[in-house]
């Protein structure tokens, strides 16, 4: 419960509109995609840099836990605010402040969503390569948080490679610039790189320098189906091997095929297990002889059919249908965005066939598998405990096959919450350690996202 106090030098500082603390106004900011509830005491919307500036000074003061957000669509949790206090809500900072073409650049507020950014640059004859399949909808300060990614991260990588600076707050109410202008700079330390999928625990980020990327001239599509999970797997690690990067290449495995046949019942041939969506891109020139090479890197004694497809938008679409399929048919999903080394996919997709048999839990996977990122969707009835029981021992085992194989695990969501318990698989006591001071570094009093990341 906030003090009096407290909330009334909020007021102070805003104008009525941009805070509530009814409890009804509050409520649409108690969950976020990952469908946990944890109600903010008061929801505030800054609308400049400013206003971050002396709302997180204020919470500094009182020791009062604020936690960014976005337009809540991380399935992490995030961007919840499970110690209440201030749920600090960006979505109002929606200002594209410059598109500097000559320079490939735009400066954007974190508000902005990532399709307005695109729309932005498309003009220029540019794009901003994050693409996550929430692009319509996220926001630019969402996706910096997790350093989201998306199906053109395997050619052109994640958001951390397309940031060149930040301005940000600190959880002492610093403001803070990171980065610069140019695509080259090496003064003091890159607190750019760290700042992004830090998921609003060091500081919150006001304004961001982006770096655009010229729209290529041609795009193209290859399907590719398997009548089993293996052949498909060694086609990845063939397809990935090839001069020709993919700037896609989208796996979806035999439970996923079935969800698309029943939104495009003509997509799917009946046998197919596995299936492969590769996009190439580039010259007009070079775009026959990458779906080529595609198509022969896909040869294999399992492939059922290979052909490519003039219209890729139809592809993307049945591809981004899986997650609100999903959301349709299961009463809960257990959803996890881990990435192992491409050559070892064969082994980690056969392991995931293995203990979902071992657990009895019916899972789904599909993901970009150009760069080892599959999505697990371990499907359960939260009535049962049994089911939710074994469900969980399973996503341990997962997350031990996966660190096994040398992997991650996030590869673009993000730990928030829901992965918070299985940190120390992955990271080591004294690198943990060190992580914590930076920490204490950022936000002296700990009020910015309290709890997250760290178990």
């Amino acid at each position: 419960m906030l003090s009096p106090d407290f909330v009334a030098r909020l007021r102070s500082l805003l104008p009525f509109e941009q805070v509530l603390t009814d409890t009804v106004d509050c409520f649409a900011y108690a969950y976020d995609n990952s469908r946990r509830f944890c109600p903010p005491d008061v929801v505030v919307f800054p609308v400049t840099g400013l206003e971050v500036q002396e709302v997180l000074a204020l919470c500094n003061r009182y020791k009062t836990p604020a936690t960014p957000r976005g337009r809540g669509t991380g399935t992490a949790g995030g961007s919840l605010p499970e110690q209440g206090g201030v749920a600090l809500s960006l979505e109002r900072m929606q200002r594209i402040l410059s598109v500097d073409a000559a320079n490939r650049v735009i400066v954007a507020e974190p508000g902005v969503l990532n399709e307005s950014v695109q729309e932005a640059a498309r003009v220029h004859g540019f794009f901003w390569p994050p693409d996550p399949s929430s692009a319509a909808y996220s926001s630019i300060g969402g996706n910096l948080a997790t350093s989201a990614g998306g199906p053109h991260a395997v050619k052109y990588g994640t958001t951390r490679d397309h940031v060149l600076g930040l301005k940000a707050v600190t959880g002492d109410g610093k403001m803070i610039r990171t980065g610069c202008y140019t695509t080259k700079g090496v003064v003091g330390y890159d607190l750019t790189r760290l700042l992004i999928g830090s998921e609003g625990t060091l500081a919150v980020i006001t304004e961001a320098t982006l770096k655009l990327t010229p729209l290529p001239q041609a795009r193209a599509g290859v399907t590719a189906y398997f009548g089993d999970l293996s052949s498909c797997a060694s086609a990845i690690v063939r397809i990935m091997a090839l001069p020709q990067t993919p700037s896609a290449l989208e796996f979806l495995d035999s439970a996923s095929l079935l969800l698309i046949r029943g939104r495009f019942p003509a997509l799917v041939p009946a046998h197919a297990a596995a299936m492969l969506m590769i996009e190439v891109d580039g010259s007009e020139q070079s775009i026959a002889e990458s779906r080529a090479a595609v198509l022969r890197a896909c040869g294999d004694k399992g492939l059922i059919k290979g052909e490519e497809v003039s219209d890729t938008a139809k592809l993307w679409a049945a591809r981004k249908a899986l997650s609100p399929l999903l959301r349709d048919i299961a009463p809960k999903k257990i959803n996890e965005d881990v990435v192992v080394p491409v050559s070892a996919l064969p082994v980690f997709l056969e392991g995931l066939e293995q203990l979902s048999a071992k657990y009895r839990v019916a899972n789904v996977n599909f993901g970009h598998a150009g760069n080892g990122n599959i999505h697990v969707n371990l499907l359960v009835d939260p009535e049962s405990a049994d089911e939710l029981s074994r469900a969980n021992a399973c996503l341990n085992e997962i997350f031990d096959l996966v660190i096994q194989l040398n992997g991650t695990l996030s590869g673009e969501h993000g730990v928030g919450s829901e992965k918070r318990p299985y940190i120390g698989k992955e990271i080591d006591p004294p690198t943990l350690a060190l992580m914590k001071e930076i920490k204490r570094v950022f936000d002296p009093n700990n009020i910015l996202n309290p709890g997250k990341l760290f178990p």
